[in-house]
């Protein structure tokens, strides 16, 4: 941020100085009784838990310091890992000692050992010790255990029901296996992968609570594989297991129904290693010797739904007493590579239950139960009917102006799970290889009672801890940001998709970029967007072009526009920021690049105006007021984005130390901005597209001499003012107009667009009962019609990037560039919009950071929760003279350093802990004329 003087380098040299000589002269003897109130905790090994699926050849470990007091600084560290958890814990068994290594670094810390083996489990621990001659007890024991390293691991082979015809959307195969284990078990492991996706389930239980895996990569060139600890599942004696998959992504329909995308046949691989007491280790691998069957799974499609007759059920066919003799042999498939890669990401999870609000009937007839809430997941349902009933449940988002139920902007997709009963005792449902988007549910072929004792919604979406929090005193704000929460939460089902109810549903690349910086303060998506990003690697053109969409689906043809394809630059970087994640710049610099030469290689003399491009998706292009002409200049555009690219690929060479790398791209960045502005701005600093979009992007990227920007951000303000205040961006110009606004002393405009409440605005959706981020700003027309149902979602994220600017400006919690992922925080809140308070929460990698203000009659209160091993800059707005921080002039606060003030505000610097400062405040902001 341009109105902070970076004092970091100051204070981390201060640091490596407290590192070097703070206990020079403190025995060892005087650190041995640790701390009460010191702890490390919060272990993880490549962002997960004590994972059973590692295959980094380096593992990553993290830790969080725990402690109440103030200014704490790591300032060494001590790794111990070990093979026995006991033995550990005697400093015995070791594998790798770290040794004391003298660094703050809590985050990232590779592990430095004697190359691991498949399937090795390692045991780890730390301590560490602080600036305040503290020391921590050894950690709690937490482990990672490695994966299949070696194509060689896999003895398993792939099988495949003997049927060769195209089934896509018939009937999923049940894949089954009776084996006998002869020996006590210590420990037992599966290792199983699919072609479409899978559940399975030994002796009669399932195995995990994971959905549609094995996830969905790039399959002809990575496919994932899941490890379950199935140690308590199994017994010695006779066991049995089965393993029933779904069309998925893998041959299920996709854009424009295209099907069998990746493959035909639908395959299992599956692999169980159990180690006996003895030690001895048996497998029981995908074989010939397996039998395939079909049973009360008819069809399943995402698109579609989910068929399911229970009449055709097969009562206990995973126990081991099922007879399974009617069933048919399996074949093999030699044919299919060997290209399998651990699980890297959050795996799809079931999450939030939600009961009826109400069931009523609509003008038209239908039954209709209203969940209140617009999500993506599915209805289970516990009824009871004559055998051969069916009960149809239909699924859609809204309903019309009349309050009918309304699937029009489904387009082709059913989102319809049928059920047809078997006649016992109620019956409980839910679909097993499909999800649908909706909030309403209309039911047809069930005429008895139903409420909250036998329907319930639940919401389906990887498993991202919730790790931001955000409200005010404005509900609208309140319901605006919780409309982005679940936005994010339904489209993240594996891959970043567009919306989850029509017959789309794919990783499109310019939402995600759009909204990527967003979905680092509202969930830890560090492992989704690394997962991704591998992925976007993987289908990126040999020219370097990327395609709309990750994993690709479409036409050779399309990729390589911009705002779309520039996510391969831009999602990288915004998670270096998020989560300090070097590597991540490492596995993407080579991919970003590429998409530079891409662009590179299709521009004239630096102009990058060939090629096919979105443009500024879905901007305003209504007519209700005078000017109406929001059309932003494709090439324009195209341009601007050519531009941030180079910078960020510049950004990433700095941050790895490619030296020529950065002189190289500098020099063309140069040349870029040179060419945008002797092509899109005249002399006098107007952009030949004069429209909000324009001039925010421009000023967003540093297109403009910077004589020529504060004349930019008038006309930017001019025009915003000529739309009555309105935003009249797309896709593209919208997560950035507010930040410039900002950054240009306009943030009471940019309140006034976040406060609008008609149309178009953030908050008119709100107004008509949204529960997530409409795809377009006029969803549902004022006069209650709807859009064109062609393109019209109600969960469609890209705008919900507006939470980005809500954490960053009106919270004001900011990581530093230069000392990424929260290791050193900005606080610089910036009240206005007629708010009386804010509270804002994001759980770091470091732990929480907090920032809540308040004013009441003039008094600003601000209190601040900085976490362990980290430092903060603290902007308080629009200060008096006299301010307190728990009621002691900051002034006389030693914790509290380097005061001083910039303008009208106070800037001050602090080391972790809780702050609570109060003062008078003067007037805030101004607006330019």
């Amino acid at each position: 941020m341009n109105y902070i003087t970076k004092t970091g380098m100051l204070k981390r040299a201060c640091l490596s100085i407290v590192i070097l000589f703070s206990f020079h002269f403190l025995s060892f003897s005087q650190l041995q009784k640790p701390p009460v109130n010191f702890r490390v905790d919060n272990l993880t090994c490549e962002y997960k838990v004590n994972p059973i699926a590692v295959d980094a050849a380096n593992p990553r470990m993290s830790w969080k310091l725990i402690t109440q007091d103030r200014n704490i600084q790591q300032t060494y560290y001590e790794i111990r890992v070990g093979s026995n958890a006991v033995s550990l814990t005697k400093g015995q068994s070791l594998i790798w000692t770290s040794g004391k290594i003298p660094s703050d670094q809590s985050v990232h810390v590779y592990y430095g050992g004697p190359l691991l083996a498949s399937r090795q489990k390692c045991y780890w621990q730390v301590r560490v010790w602080n600036n305040k001659n503290q020391v921590t007890s050894w950690s709690m024991v937490n482990f990672w255990k490695m994966g299949l390293l070696k194509p060689q691991d896999w003895t398993a082979k792939w099988i495949q029901d003997t049927y060769v015809s195209d089934t896509t959307g018939g009937p999923s195969p049940m894949f089954r296996k009776g084996f006998k284990l002869d020996h006590k078990i210590r420990a037992a492991h599966l290792y199983i992968s699919a072609h479409g996706v899978f559940e399975a389930q030994i002796n009669g239980k399932r195995v995990g609570n994971d959905y549609f895996a094995p996830g969905w990569t790039s399959y002809n060139k990575r496919i994932q594989y899941q490890v379950y600890d199935v140690t308590s599942m199994l017994k010695k004696g006779d066991n049995a297991t089965g393993v029933t998959i779904g069309d998925g992504w893998y041959r299920g329909y996709t854009y424009n129904r295209k099907k069998d995308v990746y493959g035909k046949k639908l395959a299992l691989l599956y692999q169980l290693e159990v180690i006996y007491t003895t030690g001895k280790r048996v497998v029981i691998s995908s074989d010939k010797s397996w039998k395939v069957a079909y049973g009360a799974i008819r069809s399943s499609s995402f698109f579609d739904g989910e068929v399911y007759d229970a009449r055709k059920e097969k009562a206990g066919w995973t126990n081991p007493l099922y007879k399974d003799l009617t069933w048919d042999t399996v074949k093999t498939d030699e044919t299919i590579k060997d290209n399998l890669i651990a699980t890297s990401g959050p795996t799809v999870k079931k999450h939030e239950k939600f009961l009826p609000l109400r069931v009523f009937t609509t003008p038209e007839g239908d039954r209709v139960v209203d969940f209140g809430q617009n999500l993506v997941g599915w209805v289970q349902f516990k009824l009871k009917a004559k055998a051969g009933d069916t009960i149809h449940l239909y699924h859609a988002e809204v309903l019309d102006q009349k309050g009918n139920f309304y699937t029009k902007n489904l387009r082709t997709a059913k989102q319809e799970n049928t059920y047809i009963f078997k006649g016992d005792s109620a019956e409980t449902f839910e679909p097993h290889f499909t999800f649908q988007g909706f909030r309403f549910l209309k039911v047809v072929g069930y005429k008895g009672a139903l409420d909250s004792t036998n329907l319930a919604a639940y919401a389906v979406y990887s498993d991202m801890a919730q790790t931001g929090q955000f409200s005010t005193s404005n509900p609208l704000i309140n319901q605006l940001q919780h409309n982005i929460q679940w936005g994010q939460k339904g489209n993240f089902i594996d891959v970043p998709t567009d919306c989850p109810q029509r017959d789309e549903r794919m990783g499109w690349t310019g939402d995600a970029q759009a909204f990527c910086r967003t979905a680092t303060f509202n969930m830890d998506v560090a492992g989704f967007f690394t997962k991704w990003l591998k992925d976007l690697s993987a289908d990126q053109h040999k020219d370097g072009a990327v395609p709309y969409v990750i994993p690709d689906v479409l036409d050779s043809v399309s990729a390589g526009a911009s705002g779309w394809s520039d996510v391969a630059t831009i999602a990288p970087w915004n998670i270096y920021l998020a989560y300090g994640d070097r590597q991540v710049l490492q596995q993407q610099y080579e991919s970003m690049k590429a998409w530079v030469g891409y662009i590179q290689a299709h521009s004239r003399n630096y102009l990058w105006d060939t090629g096919n491009h979105f443009g500024d998706w879905l901007f305003y292009a209504g007519t209700n007021y005078e000017d109406g002409a929001a059309l932003t200049d494709k090439n324009l555009i195209a341009q601007a984005f050519y531009a941030y690219s180079t910078q960020l690929l510049i950004n990433a060479a700095k941050v790895l130390g490619r030296g020529d790398d950065v002189q190289k791209y500098t020099l063309l960045l140069y040349n870029i901005k040179k060419a945008f502005q002797s092509e899109y701005v005249t002399p006098n600093g107007r952009m030949i597209s004069g429209t909000q979009t324009s001039y925010v992007l421009a000023l967003n990227f540093d297109m403009l001499p910077e004589k020529q920007r504060e004349s930019a951000a008038k006309r930017l303000v001019h025009n915003i003012e000529d739309y009555d205040e309105h935003i009249t961006t797309g896709f593209l110009g919208t997560p950035y107009i507010c930040h410039v606004l900002s950054r240009f002393g306009q943030t009471d405009i940019a309140y006034d667009l976040l406060m609008k409440e008609s149309y178009p605005s953030w908050l008119y959706p709100v107004k008509h009962g949204a529960t997530t981020i409409w795809e377009r700003w006029d969803g549902i027309k004022p006069d209650g019609s709807f859009e064109d149902p062609e393109m019209n979602s109600f969960n469609h994220y890209a705008y919900g990037a507006i939470g980005d600017w809500m954490y960053r400006v009106i919270a004001g919690i900011n990581p530093v560039e230069t000392d990424p992922g929260f290791h050193e925080i900005l606080i610089a809140p910036r009240p206005g919009g007629k708010l009386t308070s804010t509270q804002a929460e994001l759980e770091t990698m470091y732990g929480k950071v907090k920032s809540a203000w308040s004013i009441d009659n003039g008094i600003f209160t601000l209190d601040v929760i900085i976490p362990p091993n980290t430092t903060a800059q603290i902007l308080l707005p629009s200060t008096t003279d006299q301010i307190t921080e728990n009621g002691l002039d900051i002034n006389t606060i030693k914790e509290i350093t380097d005061i001083q003030k910039t303008g009208n505000d106070t800037q001050l610097n602090v080391g972790s802990g809780t702050y609570h400062f109060v003062y008078t405040m003067k007037t805030y902001g101004k607006r330019i004329n």
